[in-house]
């Protein structure tokens, strides 16, 4: 399986967090749900794709492009 950063997924595809790579970043986005281990899609993205909509555990959550290029996630077919 590819690993990306979850800022690459277009609308619609999906992946498994592998990894937060920014220790600062880390702690809000735990606090969010982004938890390794756990399936995140992404559901919208603003016309000039920033920020995106993603869906982890049943929530509908916005992050910013430079935000989730700190979510490694292993690409899901």
């Amino acid at each position: 399986m590819k690993l990306v950063p979850l800022s690459e997924l277009k609308v619609g595809e999906s992946g498994i967090i592998e990894e937060i790579t920014d220790p600062w970043a880390s702690i809000k986005l735990i606090e969010m749900g982004c938890l390794p281990g756990e399936k995140v899609t992404v559901k919208l993205a603003a016309p000039f794709r920033d920020p995106i909509a993603i869906e982890i555990s049943g929530n509908l959550i916005s992050l910013r492009r430079a935000e989730a290029r700190n979510i490694v996630v292993k690409i899901m077919p």
